[in-house]
């Protein structure tokens, strides 16, 4: 694996949208989330399944830290773009309106354990003021078995553990970790990116953050602020990372607001990354798996109380929505090419090779186009 130097977007100067971008840039500038990941990194040379080599992991997205997610749901929605992959949990977060756990992110062969690892984890780490009944762990995937031994199971609960365990806020490392460490996008080097925008105080000073897993699109439809990236750097100058040129994938997005919505309004904000994701170039071709998910953090104590008796909650009003739709596709366009600028190159099974996008040549080409 390579150990070039690798920048953010910003750090190259590269401007997404108009908004301001969040003191870190990252989904945990919404105050309280928490991420987490782990690598797991084994073997070099042929595939032998079971053995390796490997090159994948697990991310964990915590809706807030104050205890299990369940003793204190938050509002969240989803939306499907393209329905090729998996997200478990969505029929109750449908049906309820409520993020009831922690969002895992992992490779399409391991979310079953996960998933299991999850409930373990609640039961093991936390004591609950109320039992609850049931839980029904949110965990998405993305196919990373182009790079690692996908079918050898190598994601344990041990590895579910170890990342939720160091999930924390602050800054949130990208690239090539934990569930993006196999992954491929527009045919460069892909995986885990974040990004914010804040809203200005005329429109409530919300934040809104973005986080994704990306491993999705084909090199000639890449576009970074509106640049024909991919068709400028070619397979003549960057190979691609599959035997054929263009290939489907998958993306997973989570988006994050302190902004005071309801389900349904939380549900609008994950349909506009979307608008993210078509700004860089995917279509939601028809193998991809596109599912994105949003949540807030502003009405808590949901289950505190009498049952019987109605609280109060709050939310923006319908004309509220606009600046904060703007917040979440900026952030999640910014996300995507943050898991490209971030990648490192990555030789895997087979000595299949990912390149990473080369970011020379990527500041060259926004020159070419007035961007820098």
């Amino acid at each position: 694996m390579s150990t070039e130097q690798r920048k953010r977007a910003s750090d190259l100067g590269i401007t997404i949208g108009r908004l301001e971008r969040g003191p870190l840039n990252a989904i945990t500038d919404v105050p309280g989330v928490k991420v987490g990941h782990e690598t797991i990194i084994s073997g070099d040379g042929p595939l032998v399944v079971g053995e390796g080599p490997v090159r994948t992991g697990v991310t964990v997205v915590w809706p807030h830290s104050d205890g299990p997610i369940a003793d204190d749901p938050v509002y969240g929605g989803y939306h499907q773009l393209n329905g090729n992959g998996e997200m478990t949990g969505i029929a109750w977060l449908q049906e309820s309106g409520l993020v009831t756990t922690p969002i895992a992110i992992t490779n399409t062969a391991s979310v079953g354990v996960v998933r299991d690892a999850l409930i373990a984890y609640d039961r093991d780490r936390f004591t609950y003021t109320r039992e609850p009944d049931f839980h029904l762990p949110l965990v998405g995937e993305t196919y990373d078995g182009w790079l690692s031994d996908i079918n050898g199971f190598h994601v344990t609960k041990e590895h579910l553990y170890a990342a939720a365990d160091a999930a924390k806020g602050g800054p949130v490392a990208e690239g090539c970790v934990g569930g993006g460490t196999g992954m491929n996008c527009h045919e460069f080097k892909g995986g885990i990116g974040t990004a914010s925008r804040v809203l200005p105080e005329s429109s409530g000073g919300w934040i809104t953050g973005a986080l994704v897993q990306a491993n999705y699109g084909a090199r000639h439809s890449l576009r970074i602020d509106g640049v024909p990236v991919g068709r400028e750097i070619g397979y003549d100058v960057v190979p691609s990372q599959r035997d054929a040129p263009v290939k489907d994938g998958s993306i997973i997005v989570v988006l994050a607001t302190n902004a005071p919505l309801l389900p349904d309004q939380c549900r609008r904000i994950a349909q506009r990354a979307t608008i993210g994701v078509a700004h860089v170039g995917g279509y939601g071709n028809n193998s991809s798996g596109d599912l994105f998910i949003a949540f807030s953090t502003a009405n808590r104590g949901m289950v505190d109380g009498d049952p019987t008796k109605p609280f109060t909650v709050q939310s923006l009003p319908p004309e509220g929505m606009t600046p904060l739709f703007e917040a979440a596709a900026d952030a999640v366009e910014e996300a995507i090419i943050n898991a490209m600028c971030m990648a490192t190159t990555t030789v895997g099974r087979d000595g299949h090779t990912s390149h990473a996008l080369p970011l020379d040549l990527l500041q060259d080409v926004m020159r070419k186009y007035n961007r820098l």
